[in-house]
């Protein structure tokens, strides 16, 4: 569940980044992808290591 957060939050994230930046359609497209990734793959660290210590 906390992937799915993360690479949620990361693709909205990345969609303001770039539009902030004045990216084109493109560009918004490439940073929501890349965002969403990035921060589901932390996500599901944060869920391992979470879950080993809790156990």
């Amino acid at each position: 569940m906390l992937e799915i957060v993360g690479a949620v939050g990361g693709a909205i994230w990345g969609g303001y980044l770039a539009r902030r930046r004045k990216g084109n359609r493109l560009d918004i497209l490439q940073y929501t992808a890349a965002s969403a990734i990035a921060f589901g793959v932390v996500a599901l660290f944060a869920t391992v290591v979470l879950s080993r210590i809790l156990s």
